[in-house]
């Protein structure tokens, strides 16, 4: 069910909480005084950090860009890189999204996907105003908490 007007409309979602998202329209971006264009890294950035806060998370990414985020985080004023593991296209009133993650192990994936889903979306449509067509999410690997003290061969750490 949506209901518009000019500047917000109202989305009823199936969420737990039975609640609703009030997102403000695109309309917004396209004014009488200018356009206001939203480049895909700041949508990504935004996506990103949604999918961080959402409890049972581990990283975002593939193998490959986890690796190249943790040599990154070790020089020094190192950044972290908040849209390591997203894909957005952007439109000029929707976007759609992809997120790589890897899971902590004992969470329900089907539970875990529907709050970054959620997350997702509400931040982006928020902050954004674009619609959220959709949040594709693939699972790399579950994090395992004896991982941390094991190399990629299983052998035990030699530096800690």
């Amino acid at each position: 069910m949506t209901q518009s007007t000019p500047e917000t409309t109202t989305r009823s979602r199936g969420t737990a909480g039975g609640g609703t998202v009030a997102t403000t329209g695109s309309a917004a971006l396209d004014s009488g005084q200018g356009r206001t264009t939203i480049a895909d890294t700041v949508v990504s950035k935004i996506a990103g950090i949604a999918a961080r806060d959402v409890v049972g998370v581990h990283s975002l990414g593939g193998g490959g860009a986890r690796a190249v985020a943790a040599l990154r985080e070790r020089i020094p004023g190192g950044r972290t890189n908040y849209s390591q593991g997203v894909a957005v296209e952007v439109g000029e009133r929707q976007t759609a999204v992809d997120v790589d993650i890897v899971a902590e192990y004992g969470v329900a994936i089907a539970d875990l996907a529907a709050g970054i889903r959620e997350n997702v979306i509400t931040a982006v449509e928020r902050m954004t105003g674009l619609e959220v067509t959709e949040v594709n999410i693939v699972v790399h690997d579950v994090h395992v908490e004896s991982d941390d003290d094991t190399d990629d061969q299983g052998e035990p750490a030699r530096v800690q």
